[in-house]
């Protein structure tokens, strides 16, 4: 039986998701993990990152959410937050994007985006929430289809249920089918093509998506987000 000190898990997260550990699909998914660590198969993140984005963003403080799908694949890149990599590690092409498209909608310069780490954005309320929370070494989408889409899903159902006015930022096909459950008329939902090299040129650049967010948030009463990572 999986107890309540074994799920590291933010308190107001836990509160709602705990039963989730429970439920068959979980306990599969755990069972699968445990069986790619024992055929000594390398999987990012590493365990106590798994739910880094819930742990760095409370559920009552959410004020964004940009939905991704599964973790980066290469060595030391993924650490728990949809997009974001720790310091030192190379600023991954979507990112590049996502900072290009930051700089031309609010008129920063790129002094403010020299790393890729969003733990800042993280800590202001903007949840970095993968669909898929783990992966293998080199296999991307390798962990798809095991669980944790399920459990992501429940997580966007409790912020569409239990808050509102937030901002949803869907880029690509699959974060808009993953986010297909939210209540456009009580929160604001984003859409655009993914900021992938490949489709990023199709509409992502020139979305506005990071004034737009920020000019709702004030409009309901909520503090801005500030998108620079420096400065």
């Amino acid at each position: 039986m999986t107890t309540e000190a074994q799920v590291q898990l933010e308190a107001s997260w836990k509160c709602h998701l705990l039963a989730e550990f429970e439920k068959p699909y979980m306990r599969e998914l755990k069972e699968f993990l445990r069986q790619e660590i024992s055929r000594r198969k390398i999987i990012y993140p590493k365990g106590s990152q798994y739910f880094n984005a819930f742990n760095a963003t409370p559920l009552n403080r959410v004020k964004v959410v940009i939905l991704g799908q599964d973790p980066y694949h290469g060595p030391e890149q993924a650490h728990g937050l949809c997009f974001s990599v720790p310091h030192g590690i190379d600023i991954p092409p979507s990112l590049v994007n996502i900072f290009k498209e930051i700089q031309a909608d609010l008129g920063l310069s790129s002094d403010h985006f020299r790393h890729g780490n969003l733990k800042r954005w993280a800590d202001q309320g903007v949840l970095l929430l993968n669909s898929v929370l783990t992966v293998e070494a080199g296999r991307a989408a390798s962990h798809q289809g095991k669980g944790w889409e399920t459990f992501t899903d429940r997580a966007i159902s409790l912020l569409n249920e239990q808050r509102e006015h937030l901002v949803f930022m869907l880029w690509g096909a699959y974060a808009q089918k993953k986010g297909a459950v939210i209540d456009g008329s009580k929160h604001l939902v984003l859409q655009s093509p993914h900021p992938s090299p490949l489709s990023a040129h199709r509409g992502f650049l020139g979305c506005r998506h990071f004034s737009k967010a920020n000019d709702y948030l004030v409009k309901h009463g909520i503090e801005p987000v500030d998108w620079r990572l420096d400065g």
